[in-house]
C-alpha cells in the first residue's frame, strides 16, 4: 500500500509543472510588451505621415512640422522605435531645431535619445540577447572588464565616443550592466553632443545630415572635451589608487 502511494506521489511530481521563475516571468512579458509597442507604435507614425522623408532631415522636418500639435509625439515615437533598428539618429537630432526652437529641441532629442537607448537595450536583454550577444564587435568587447569595473563611467565614456550606434545598445544590453547605470550613464553621456547640435542647428549638418565644414571646430571641440574628460578620469583613478 505505502509502496503504492509512494508511486503516486512521484507520478505527480513528474507531471507538476515546473514554476517559472517570477524574474522569469517579468521579463517575458516585457518582452511581449515591447514587441506589441514597436509594432504598435510604426503602425501609427507610418499612419499619421511620421514617417516620411526619413532618409533627409529636412523633409522629416517639414514631415512632423505638417503634424502641428501632434508632432511633439510623433518626433519622439518615430525616434524610439526607428532609430534602435536602423534609422540614424541624426536625421531626428538634425530636424529637430528646424522644427522647433532651440531649448525644445534639445529637450525633444534628449527624450527621443533615451527611448530609443531603452528600448535598444531592452530588446538586446529581453528579446534576442543570444543571438545579438554572437554579433558585438570586437572594437566592444574590449571594454567588458572596464564594465565590470566601474560600470557607471565606462557607460559614461562610451556615450561620449561613440554617441549612440544600434551595435552600442545592444552591447551594453548584452553585458552585465544594470538598467539604472545604463540609463543615467548614458543620460549625462548624451548631454554635450545633444545641446550643440541642438544649439547650432542647421549649421553643423546640411540637408542630407552629412558635417558641413563649419561643424568641424565644433567636433573638434566636443572630441578635445572628451578626450580631456577620459584623461582626467584615468588620472583621478590612479591618484586614488596610490592614496588608498
Amino acid at each position: 500500500m505505502r509502496n503504492g502511494i509512494s508511486r503516486m506521489r512521484k507520478n505527480q511530481m513528474l507531471v507538476e509543472p515546473i514554476p517559472v521563475p517570477r524574474a522569469v516571468r517579468i521579463a517575458r512579458l516585457l518582452a511581449l510588451a515591447l514587441g506589441i509597442s514597436i509594432a504598435l507604435g510604426l503602425g501609427l507614425a507610418y499612419r499619421f505621415g511620421a514617417l516620411h522623408g526619413l532618409s533627409n532631415p529636412h523633409a522629416f522636418a517639414e514631415a512632423v512640422r505638417g503634424l502641428g500639435a501632434w508632432g511633439y509625439l510623433w518626433f519622439i515615437l518615430a525616434y524610439a522605435l526607428l532609430q534602435p533598428f536602423g534609422v540614424p539618429g541624426t536625421v531626428f537630432i538634425v530636424a529637430a531645431p528646424l522644427i522647433w526652437p532651440w531649448p525644445v529641441a534639445f529637450a525633444l532629442s534628449m527624450v527621443g535619445t533615451m527611448c530609443a537607448s531603452v528600448i535598444g537595450f531592452s530588446f538586446a536583454r529581453f528579446v534576442a540577447r543570444d543571438w545579438l550577444s554572437a554579433r558585438v564587435p570586437e572594437r566592444l568587447r574590449k571594454y567588458e572588464a572596464a564594465l565590470e569595473r566601474q560600470a557607471f563611467r565606462t557607460v559614461l565614456v562610451l556615450r561620449l565616443i561613440f554617441w549612440m550606434p544600434q551595435v552600442l545598445h545592444f552591447f551594453l544590453g548584452v553585458s552585465r550592466v544594470r538598467f539604472s547605470t545604463h540609463f543615467w550613464g548614458s543620460l549625462l553621456g548624451y548631454v554635450p553632443p545633444l545641446f550643440l547640435v541642438s544649439y547650432l542647428g542647421s549649421e553643423l549638418f546640411d540637408a542630407s545630415g552629412k558635417l558641413t565644414a563649419r561643424a568641424w571646430p565644433v567636433t573638434g571641440a566636443l572630441l578635445a572635451f572628451s578626450v580631456s574628460l577620459i584623461f582626467g578620469l584615468r588620472a583621478y583613478d590612479k591618484r586614488q589608487r596610490a592614496t588608498s
